[in-house]
């Protein structure tokens, strides 16, 4: 709890160390106002849209569950949105003190990019784990053990609901705004980014916000307050007799919430490229994880601990721990090969776009596609040394080591969105190109850490799988055996049961991707309808003589995301329920379509995760030349 609450104190200090810094002129002003207006109207509505959801399921919480988990529930949806709210506010605010401070020098836009995600950062983490200790221990005193522990669920179910609306909704506007301004302006009126002749400019800025920093904070949120709650019901559930098996995760966390401040303070001393600046604040932070959980697995468990008949030692339990942080380094590793200019795969479609858009296409979808081999391998083997060091709670302790880095990734990831902006009030307030290049190089990196911090997302996900099915089947082992009944539920590939949730769970992934491409086909249509309208009806924007409507884009896109939201967002709880209510298929069934969501949606996320930053690499790297000379004598042109 103290970790955490200094992981709060620190984001707040930074929030005035941000504030403090000059916005800028007039203009710019003006222009990140804009984006703070639409980014606000945004989430106040989704805010609406989402507690009429809330209230429903809280009631039937409340009144069909127990009161506990109903309240955890409550807790759980708003830490979540307010990590995402407040790193997003913030982030609009730091902006525009980015575009300013690169007047001086990249280093100090640099700094206050960073700090400026790094809020979110401890936020997220700060909140996850001050959260979930506080209803814990107060649940605990209040309701008893068995019925605190139980009532976590609550709290994840609340994170969760607020995740895939935050992620979905934001993913939707960002998308859809970012391909409707392209497709006008760009495409057909030869625009160049963030260009203020554009109506939709302001919409696209907007979505960088509410997409990747409030969508992604609450997103790894609900991550993190799950994977934290998994790994306490393992350990109840299994190792009931040890009380240092539930405080050890939190342990963890708190640690590596020191370990992100470490590295902030590391960004705001190191001088030299992004890059290697910001990475430079991730080793930071594993190192000192790395460091500080020996005591501390030693301290907690002086003697061992027996899991399954078998005496595990402390040094087993923190190889354990040292696993979740060196899948984190790998995942990093990897995510920025496929995503970084300097590597062959982000080359290898700039090459083949010299011969057309269709194998631009084709060399990128590959790319996505080879992307998923290693992290699915890495993620096999980290599964297989933690589970032999410490059985299932070792696979927990890893999945939870691995996200309590999620405070440093995050600021990467948040880091993005502040810099995307920046250039783009750079272009819309007429800046000198000097502003303009050290911009565009942070967005550069910044697009690599968003990419990245998906990536990490993605695999951390991937790991916690088998963690949250062996809490489910304890669970229902639990569950069974507390009425007297004999547990005879068996989860083998030989039961037809299985195989036919197998079946539902890898088709869910697929069904939720064709309804959220579908949402962001429609309001992408809807901005190049509204922009091209602009443009017919007032010829003189493009010239100059007057001025675009860029609140009717962003209300177009605000609206559009709202609504196409709901389908895909309601789809895994309405799968699960009706599995699970349906007499023929049950719990089995259940739990086959539990794995076959993780491990289909595992791959298609890592795919498109990877190919799109790659695709999105190369765009940048033909906008800017840094790879057309690397093409052009490949093909030996004059």
């Amino acid at each position: 709890m103290l970790c955490a609450v200094i992981g709060l104190v620190f984001a707040f200090f930074l929030i005035i160390t941000v504030i403090r810094h000059s916005p800028g002129n007039e203009k710019m002003r003006q222009i990140s106002a804009a984006v703070q207006e639409g980014a606000k109207a945004y989430l106040h509505r989704q805010v609406v849209t989402i507690s009429a959801i809330a209230v429903i399921i809280f009631l039937l919480l409340f009144f069909f569950k127990d009161h506990p988990t109903a309240i955890g529930f409550v807790i759980g949806a708003f830490c979540s949105l307010a990590a995402g709210y407040i790193g997003m506010r913030i982030a609009v605010l730091a902006n525009v003190r980015t575009t300013q401070a690169a007047s001086i020098g990249r280093t100090a836009a640099l700094r206050i990019a960073f700090n400026g995600g790094a809020v979110t950062g401890l936020l997220v983490v700060g909140l996850a784990l001050l959260a979930v200790s506080i209803f814990y221990t107060v649940a605990e005193k209040m309701v008893g053990h068995d019925l605190a522990v139980r009532s976590l669920v609550g709290l994840a179910l609340g994170g969760s609901l607020i995740s895939v609306f935050a992620r979905l909704g934001g993913g939707i506007y960002t998308k859809a705004a970012d391909v409707g301004a392209d497709l006008v302006g760009k495409i057909e009126k030869g625009l160049e980014e963030d260009d203020p002749r554009n109506p939709a400019t302001i919409a696209d800025n907007v979505g960088d916000n509410v997409g990747d920093c409030a969508g992604m904070a609450a997103d790894v949120f609900e991550t993190y307050a799950v994977s934290l709650i998994g790994a306490i019901l393992v350990g109840a559930l299994t190792l009931a007799a040890e009380p240092a098996a539930i405080i050890y995760p939190f342990v963890l966390g708190g640690i590596s919430v020191l370990g992100a401040i470490c590295g902030v303070f590391f960004v705001n001393i190191a001088d030299g490229k992004p890059a290697p600046v910001l990475m430079g604040a991730v080793i930071t932070n594993a190192l000192i994880s790395t460091i500080l959980f020996w005591p501390a697995t030693h301290y907690l468990f002086p003697a061992g601990i027996t899991i399954s008949g078998v005496v595990r030692s402390p040094t087993q339990l923190y190889f354990a721990s040292v696993i979740g942080l060196v899948m984190t380094a790998v995942v990093v590793a990897i995510t920025n090969y496929y995503t970084s200019m300097r590597y062959r795969p982000v080359q290898k479609i700039a090459h083949a776009s010299e011969t057309g858009h269709a194998t631009n296409i084709i060399a990128g979808l590959a790319v996505g596609q080879h992307a998923t081999a290693l992290p699915v391998g890495f993620i096999g083997i980290a599964i297989l040394l933690s589970f032999h060091f410490a059985g299932l709670y070792g696979i927990a302790i890893a999945v939870m080591s691995m996200l309590s880095m999620a405070g440093i990734i995050i600021s990467l990831d948040s880091f993005g969105p502040i810099t995307d902006n920046a250039g783009g009030v750079a272009v819309m307030a007429k800046l000198p190109k000097e502003i303009r290049s050290i911009t565009d190089e942070l967005d550069a990196v910044g697009n690599t850490m968003k990419a990245v911090t998906k990536g990490y997302a993605i695999a951390s996900a991937g790991l916690a799988a088998l963690v949250l099915f062996g809490s489910y089947v304890e669970e229902l082992r639990d569950h069974v055996t507390a009425r007297g009944e004999v547990f005879s539920f068996q989860f083998s590939l030989t039961e037809p049961k299985v195989i036919i949730g197998l079946f539902i769970g890898g088709l869910l992934p697929f069904i939720f991707t064709a309804f959220s491409m579908d949402a962001v086909g429609k309001a992408a249509g809807a901005v190049v309808r509204e922009v091209r309208r602009q443009l017919k009806a007032k010829p003189g924007i493009l010239t100059g003589q007057d001025t675009p409507d860029y609140g009717t884009c962003v209300d177009i896109v605000t609206k559009a995301a709202l609504r196409e939201m709901i389908i895909p967002a309601l789809l895994p709880l309405i799968f699960v329920v009706a599995v699970a209510m349906i007499k023929p298929l049950g719990p089995v069934v259940l739990g086959g379509m539990l794995v076959g969501t993780i491990v289909t949606g595992l791959f298609i996320a890592i795919a498109m995760t990877s190919g799109g930053g790659a695709w999105i690499m190369r765009k940048n790297s033909s906008r800017k030349g840094i790879l057309a000379a690397k093409v052009l004598s490949r093909t030996r042109r004059p």
